[in-house]
């Protein structure tokens, strides 16, 4: 019986049948593609986090303690691929004398003060290729870029290298280097991160490891405390594939180690330390998930229960007649649940085969799981999930109807329903008002929704701010079935008078056959408003993020393209012209970059031009407080002294508009502090090139009369955005290795504010897409189905002498009505929702946006693809209304 029951239905509901499995489906594959999508961008960030890392381990030897035995101990530590010692000296400066420019016959002298001299064995670079990168020469002696600017030196200079209590110590250089991570480089190893070094010393040496023994030591008996030992070791990059149990493997790792050596050692985890920052990212991506995946998800259900409801009229006749033939409760269930699992069974075999193609296509990857175990959880969650979606509109709703109805009911097309308990209580107003009450909540109390701690195991995710946005969206759901009940019920008159130019002078039947199915058409208005909803907020998240990480990206570069040069450098101002001739440059902008001491706080200083900065790079309004970005650089033209703080800085001094700061500066003329007076005008809290917390904008003018140097320390050149890589090429070229370019397309891959690491590239496509899937079915297919419910009145109404174009008019003014009306409620509650996802994830904007991106060319293509399925669903529907006969009413 159960297998001839089920080849009728295929025979006779295939269609049907078929939608439901689809939005079974529909559900199934978001849910695995989402999986497969945090399943490879956790595998991503990991990978990227643990390549980015130059040295895994800088492990510090204690005072007194032995190097070989700790070097032993690093090399035998499970997962150590190699381990050198590396030697650190101070010196309480550095002497180059170097033929005077213009003039060999003439020398010059520079001295610099304290810096650090490294000892590196012989195969250091080769082991460690990403920490230290050769700019001219080849080996032997190398001197850091920065160093070699201070000094005026260059590759077969001889240095002098003072040492305290001996005499100088001379050596030729073979090389000058850049040093890229020279902040975990020079770290206080087991120093908490607010007491490290402000910044890398300004002057390094780097010497091969027998050459520094011989030049340091000497020195060990009388300052053994300017002389120390680090363990710089490889690490194996095989890690589990989620950063957060990367991060507790290699904390292990490293604990395990200290725990051996017995207090010998200390180990600097740097890459612990980048997988840290990995695993936030990686819950960013969940809470990803949540915000824009399970609403997908929601929204799939309810298009199956949309689906099945419309055949709900007819699978009540079908039961009321099997009931009259003598078919009791448990025979009809059990028909039922046949249903039910020949369309949750087929709609889960589908929706995973295409999310296993989605996931492969997109990510590379056909797993649902970075690991077995995960991967099995995730397919087993997304399997059940449709199967209980097909459950729960086609087995629960049968089920209720043996329990309510009786077989006349069954019989019975229209009746009078009452009105849904949650209207009755207003569920509706609650659910918006409780929404809006979390929503204020979270939001002004500063909360952080992604916390992970640094050097805490643990994250955690403030779920609490997913209420806010949940509860907005069920809320706008039944606040909007309200509202067309309303209106189709008691504003009868008032949809006639809307349709007359449509319908003519079938206005009032076309206004009473809406009003009669008002119940079943408020769910269809409801769905596609919700569909559209989704597509909205999900597409403005995403167009807000690109713009977003642009801004970001824009800021960490400085420019289009940044060409930096070493403090210390002395190229002036006037070099910007040979930079605005390359080809595929708009325009260069200096800008000087000093340090100077705000009390005892050493902080950067950027000097600018406020009337010409603009034209190099950038800057929009939220990165000033206290007015916009025209009125700041206003105030900071119109008084040379003036100069714009960090919050922080205003906060901790206690500053008011006006008051004086002096500043301490290092005077080019005599290389010693002196004061500078400034006056405070404003707040800046973001600038180009400038770290995230404190640091101070003042004129470039007055900057380089008070310290006698216009040095600039970076241009920004702006390109229109356009081969920002092959203009940076071409100003390497000219420059030579002595100057760093970068350009934005490169620091774009590479800045990490929460979720670049997160490749939402992929991700956007299948969001969207599944929401422009889900918006044109919610209207189309929903509006299809229940036309096609409507066979019979169709057929009487063509035997009474109705025509083909009175029952298109009657057919394409519920298609107006629930086009416009579910239109409508999309684009209010899609506004509202994407407010409110962009508030709630603050944490993924860095700056925060000033404005919210509108994508409006996705959003014309849901538009029209929705109204072209309501049209595609009318004009079908309707067909068969010229047939002279009533053979479809025999059929209903």
């Amino acid at each position: 019986m159960k297998l001839t029951w089920l080849l009728g239905l295929l025979r006779h509901r295939g269609p049907r049948l078929v939608a439901t499995a689809a939005g079974v489906a529909i559900a199934v594959a978001l849910l695995g593609t989402l999986a497969a999508f945090l399943a490879a961008s956790t595998a991503t960030m990991t990978d990227r986090a643990t390549r980015a890392v130059a040295v895994d381990w800088q492990v510090q030897v204690a005072p007194g303690g032995a190097p070989a035995q700790v070097l032993d101990a690093v090399r035998a530590a499970p997962g150590t691929t190699a381990a050198v010692p590396v030697d650190f000296g101070q010196t309480s400066g550095l002497v180059a004398v170097t033929r005077a420019t213009g003039n060999p016959a003439a020398t010059t002298t520079q001295t610099t003060g304290p810096g650090v001299v490294l000892g590196l064995p012989e195969d250091y670079r080769s082991l460690f290729p990403d920490a230290v990168r050769v700019l001219a020469g080849s080996g032997g002696v190398l001197l850091a870029q920065q160093t070699a600017a201070n000094l005026h030196a260059a590759p077969g200079d001889t240095i002098q290298i003072n040492r305290s209590g001996l005499a100088p110590a001379s050596v030729r250089v073979g090389g000058i280097v850049a040093l890229p991570q020279a902040d975990s480089l020079f770290q206080r190893v087991g120093a908490a991160p607010k007491s490290q070094p402000p910044a890398p010393p300004d002057n390094v040496l780097l010497l091969p490891e027998a050459q520094w023994h011989q030049v340091f030591d000497p020195l060990a008996p009388a300052h053994p405390d300017q002389l120390s030992t680090q363990i710089h070791a490889a690490r194996s990059h095989r890690l589990p594939a989620d950063p957060a149990q990367a991060y507790n493997t290699v904390v292990g790792a490293a604990h395990n180690l200290e725990l051996r050596a017995a207090g010998a050692a200390m180990v600097g985890d740097n890459l612990a330390a980048t997988l840290d920052k990995a695993r936030g990212d990686a819950a960013y991506a969940q809470v990803l998930f949540l915000f824009l995946g399970l609403p997908g998800a929601v929204l799939a259900g309810l298009f199956t229960a949309a689906v099945a409801a419309a055949g709900t009229g007819r699978r009540r006749r079908e039961q009321a007649l099997l009931r009259a033939r003598g078919a009791d409760a448990g025979q009809l269930v059990q028909l039922a649940a046949v249903e039910a699992a020949a369309v949750g069974v087929a709609g889960c075999l589908a929706g995973l085969g295409a999310a296993t193609l989605i996931g492969w296509l997109m990510f590379g990857s056909a797993r649902f799981g970075s690991t077995t175990a995960n991967a099995v959880v995730w397919g087993a969650a997304a399997t059940s999930t449709g199967l209980v979606i097909a459950a729960a509109t086609i087995l629960l709703p049968a089920y209720r109807d043996l329990r309510t109805a009786t077989v006349v009911a069954g019989r019975v097309d229209v009746g009078r329903a009452e009105a849904p308990r949650w209207s009755r209580y207003g569920l509706d107003l609650w659910l918006l008002a409780s929404g809006g009450a979390v929503f204020w909540a979270t939001s002004r109390s500063g909360y952080q929704l992604v916390l992970a701690p640094e050097g805490v195991p643990g994250i955690s995710v403030s779920y609490w701010a997913f209420a806010g946005p949940a509860l907005l969206w069920a809320g706008s759901g039944l606040l909007v079935w309200r509202l067309v009940e309303l209106l189709l019920g008691r504003g009868r008159p008032i949809v006639a008078a809307m349709l007359a130019p449509l319908a003519g002078n079938l206005a009032t039947t076309s206004a009473a056959m809406l009003s009669r199915r008002r119940r079943p058409l408020a769910r269809s208005i409801v769905l596609l408003g919700l569909a559209v909803a989704f597509a909205a907020s999900t597409a403005t998240f995403n167009a807000t993020y690109r713009q977003q990480a642009e801004v970001d990206a824009q800021l960490t570069n400085g420019a289009d393209v940044t060409v930096s040069q070493p403090p210390g450098g002395v190229s002036g101002p006037a070099a910007a012209a040979q930079l605005a001739a390359v080809a595929g440059v708009r325009a260069a902008e200096p800008i000087q970059h000093r340090f100077g001491y705000v009390g005892t706080d050493l902080q950067d200083l950027y000097g600018i031009n406020p009337a010409t900065i603009t034209r190099g790079t950038s800057l929009p309004d939220q990165y000033f407080q206290g007015g916009t970005a025209a009125e700041l650089l206003g105030r900071l033209a119109a008084a040379p002294d003036a100069i714009l703080v960090s919050a922080e800085t205003v906060n901790d001094f206690q500053l008011r508009p006006g008051d004086l700061l002096n500043l301490r500066l290092p005077d080019a003329r005599t290389g010693q502090l002196i004061p500078v007076p400034f006056h405070y005008a404003g707040i800046v809290t973001e600038f180009p090139t400038a770290p995230k917390d404190s640091f101070l904008v003042a004129n470039a003018a007055y900057l380089a009369t008070a310290t006698g140097s216009d040095a600039v320390g970076a241009f920004l050149v702006d390109t229109g955005g356009r081969d920002t890589a092959a203009i940076a090429g071409r100003i390497q070229a000219l420059l030579g290795p002595s100057a760093t370019v970068t350009d934005v397309g490169t620091v774009r891959g590479q800045v990490g504010s929460s979720l670049t690491a997160v490749d939402l590239a992929g991700l956007t496509r299948i969001e969207l897409g599944f929401a422009l899937v889900l918006a044109a079915a919610g209207g189309g297919l929903v509006l299809a189905l229940g036309l096609a419910e409507r066979r019979r009145g169709i057929a009487i109404a063509v035997a009474l002498g109705a025509r083909r174009r009175h029952l298109r008019r009657l057919a394409a003014s519920e298609a107006l009505v629930l086009g416009a009306a579910g239109l409508g409620a999309g684009a209010a509650t899609g506004w509202a929702l994407a407010e409110m996802l962009v508030a709630v994830l603050t944490g993924v904007f860095d700056p925060p946006p000033a404005t919210i991106a509108v994508p409006w060319a996705y959003l014309v293509v849901v538009t029209v693809s929705t109204l072209g399925a309501l049209a595609v669903a009318t004009v079908i529907a309707t067909r068969p209304a010229g047939q002279p006969d009533i053979a479809p009413s025999r059929q209903a």
